[in-house]
């Protein structure tokens, strides 16, 4: 049954959103709001916001919500089912909002959590730090590469704790990985290979266009992306698969699979980009591609995503991994297990531990908004993981086997993929936040 006190608030939350657009306040927090001026101690309650709760959003209120020294104050979404189910997750009683910006004016939140499409993660997360609060964000970072920088450099001015939802990082698996590559027992890694297969039940269909469902604000929902008519695939769990919203399987995953790759090489960014690919086998009217390898060239190695769907064989038997290709032998592995491989006549002896490991991602974020240290997966982390995956898609669109700039944070050789950097535009009244 629905709460009458919940569905009023988000009634009124819609009306103030509205009265907002209306009146073409813009981006930021209301006039008078500021953040709360003293961070929470050891011993007290982190009180958090929750902008965006779909599928995910809800999944993070459960994992956050079994936290003894968290309390969930408020949720935010523009479809008014899910935020009222948010509610029902959090066994609490948070305040129910349809526009962010209400979320970052309240000083008593200490974080927020963004859990959006990945159209709508910068400008909350941009202006969340602004407002003085920590910001647990989901991968991938941001959009683009250019919102991505932008996001990072924010949490670095406004000295914000964060943390990308990038919870694999924080698997015992994980670490041992990146430890067994950093302690050069494998030889020189001369190749890392990344792979993911998928199922034609992945088929989006062709539905036609049509009016919005109950209860959505699908105006507030397409936020910066272009006008579009209502399309039930552009919504909720599949906006994924269109280029306004989102960067498909690329973007989705790149951040768990390559993650201990630049981990475990100890490496920011590559040289150069090359790709391929298309919806070849996928009939509907979804955009990003099923099928797609790309290439990213590093100083003296290289590391290859490869991705096909309806082949359900991937490599060395498993239909997602990671696979590390040294002169002394091979690794290959996934979110749980790993495999050593000795070339013929090499024997590889693994390492002891040597990196920290974590206390768990959602906790990690929890304990270091109270010790104000660094989070292992900081939005400046998050930002280089990301990155990857935007670089591959670019380099696909333009058809251009690109190099990149790292200090200038630009491609180096082609005027047209830069053009990918950023939203070429932001649809009124929004605009991403300068820092």
């Amino acid at each position: 049954m629905t709460d009458p006190i919940s569905r009023r608030n988000f009634l009124a939350s819609s009306a103030l959103a509205a009265g907002a657009m209306a009146a073409g306040t813009g981006t930021g927090p209301a006039v008078g709001a500021s953040p709360r001026r003293r961070r929470p101690g050891p011993n007290e309650q982190v009180v958090l916001g929750f902008i965006g709760t779909g599928g995910m959003g809800r999944g993070l209120i459960n994992r956050f919500k079994d936290f003894d020294d968290v309390r969930i104050a408020a949720v935010c979404d523009v479809y008014e089912p899910h935020a009222l189910e948010a509610v029902s997750v959090s066994g609490a009683s948070p305040e129910v909002y349809s526009d962010f910006r209400r979320v970052l004016d309240r000083e008593d939140i200490d974080a927020v959590v963004v859990a959006t499409p990945d159209h709508w993660h910068a400008i909350p997360t941009i202006l969340a730090c602004q407002a003085g609060k920590d910001v647990y964000c989901e991968k991938p970072l941001a959009w683009s590469i250019g919102e991505g920088a932008r996001v990072a450099d924010a949490s670095e001015k406004y000295r914000r704790v964060t943390q990308m939802g990038n919870l694999i990082h924080a698997t015992d698996n994980y670490h041992r990985i990146a430890e067994i590559v950093q302690s050069g027992c494998l030889g020189k890694i001369s190749k890392a290979r990344v792979w993911m297969v998928r199922s034609a039940d992945d088929d989006l269909g062709n539905p036609p266009d049509g009016t919005p469902p109950a209860g959505a604000d699908y105006t507030m929902w397409l936020g910066p992306a272009p006008e579009r008519p209502f399309n039930p695939n552009r919504f909720t769990f599949r906006w994924r698969y269109f280029w306004d919203y989102g960067g498909g399987y690329l973007s989705d995953f790149v951040c768990h699979l390559v993650d201990p790759v630049l981990w475990g090489m100890k490496t920011t960014a590559p040289e150069t980009i090359v790709a391929s690919g298309g919806r070849f086998v996928l009939e509907d009217n979804g955009e990003t591609p099923d099928t797609m390898e790309v290439v990213w060239g590093f100083p003296g190695w290289q590391l290859v995503w490869s991705q096909q769907t309806d082949a359900p064989h991937g490599f060395r038997g498993r239909s997602a991994g990671i696979e590390f290709v040294g002169t002394k032998g091979t690794l290959h592995g996934h979110y749980n297990d790993y495999v050593i491989l000795p070339n013929p006549g090499e024997e590889v002896i693994e390492p002891e531990p040597f990196l920290p490991r974590s206390q768990g991602h959602h906790r990690e974020f929890i304990d270091k908004i109270k010790s104000r240290e660094l989070c292992s997966c900081n939005f400046r982390y998050g930002h280089e993981l990301s990155a990857l995956g935007h670089m591959g898609n670019i380099a696909l669109k333009t058809g251009s086997a690109l190099k990149w700039d790292a200090k200038a944070g630009r491609f180096s050789n082609s005027d047209e993929a830069n053009t990918h950097l950023f939203r070429p535009e932001y649809r009124a009244p929004w605009t991403l936040p300068e820092v």
